[in-house]
């Protein structure tokens, strides 16, 4: 057995069976692999599609998503753990694409972030700018667990991930898998998330409930000075915003209140304008406005009840 795809999911029904079938169709032979769904206590019927499947099913209710992840590589039986979303879709050569790397003994994550459904929002294209790795084959600091491959005797090795973290946990185990190996990111591992958020609302829930882990990964694995721009600007824009609203409310110096509203919106332009590609003004501007949000609900995250 060389890869064992393991699948978080609760109440998935909408979504696994579409997953469960592009599996079905990779060009990969079916000896070589196992696909393990780990369900979260699902009161639909996503455990009963995982059967028809053909899947091994293991219910575990009422854990986070780490748990269920690694009661998944606990079980497994393949060389290499292959994680996945249940709201994702995978492409026929997946996996054949993914055995390359079986011999590649100093790479011991691999995978890339899932790509965006054919028709996009605005939403999903504008934050894609930001989640995506660029094509080819690259090293980096981190991948998503939605399209994460990992040796399994490593991921073993390091205590696999972090079950005290809500979110986060596949940034948290990326930095504790880079003292094993290279991390690579590799375009042609293509998977769809479906779920990733169309609008601005959906958008804004999500990266406050990402944001209430951040801190506590922070304590778990360490000071690394490379994770402080997105602990600390997500504060600092928070303290530009009420700082000039403030100023504003209370008539402070035209001058002062102007120079912090500048830089309140300087601050996601710039970025921007770094991120996008085409340097299109409306990208610009549509990245802009998403990066105020991102900024506003990390921030926020801080006070909200874990």
């Amino acid at each position: 057995m060389l890869f064992s795809i393991i699948i978080p999911a609760k109440n998935e029904q909408d979504n696994i069976g579409k997953l469960l079938s592009s599996i079905q169709e990779v060009n990969f032979s079916r000896n070589l692999f196992e696909v393990m769904v780990i369900d979260n206590g699902s009161i639909d019927n996503t455990v009963d599609i995982a059967h028809q499947f053909g899947c091994r099913v293991y219910v575990q209710p009422g854990v986070t998503i780490s748990a269920l992840r690694n009661y998944g590589a606990s079980q497994a039986r393949g060389k290499i753990l292959a994680f996945i979303d249940a709201d994702c879709t995978v492409s026929p050569d997946w996996l054949s694409i993914a055995s390359e790397y079986v011999d590649q003994h100093d790479v011991v994550c691999f995978g890339n972030p899932p790509g965006i459904p054919e028709f996009a929002t605005w939403v999903q294209k504008s934050w894609y700018q930001v989640r995506g790795k660029g094509s080819g084959r690259v090293e980096v600091r981190w991948l998503e667990s939605m399209n994460m491959f990992v040796l399994k005797d490593i991921f073993l090795k390091i205590g696999g991930f972090n079950e005290e973290l809500t979110t986060c946990e596949d940034y948290d185990l990326s930095l504790r898998l880079q003292s094993e190996g290279k991390i690579i990111s590799d375009s042609r591992l293509q998977t769809v998330h479906h779920g990733e958020a169309r609008t601005i609302l959906h958008f804004f829930k999500k990266e406050l409930w990402r944001g209430t882990s951040n801190w506590q990964g922070f304590f778990s694995h360490g000071l690394r000075l490379s994770e402080l721009p997105s602990l600390f600007l997500p504060l600092f824009y928070c303290l530009l915003l009420v700082s000039s609203v403030f100023c504003l409310l209370t008539r402070t110096a035209p001058a002062v209140t102007v120079a912090l509203f500048t830089l309140f919106l300087a601050l996601p332009t710039l970025y921007a304008a770094v991120k996008v590609r085409n340097r299109r003004p409306i990208q610009v501007v549509q990245l802009s406005l998403l990066l105020n949000v991102y900024f506003l609900a990390r921030g926020l995250s801080l006070v909200v009840r874990r």
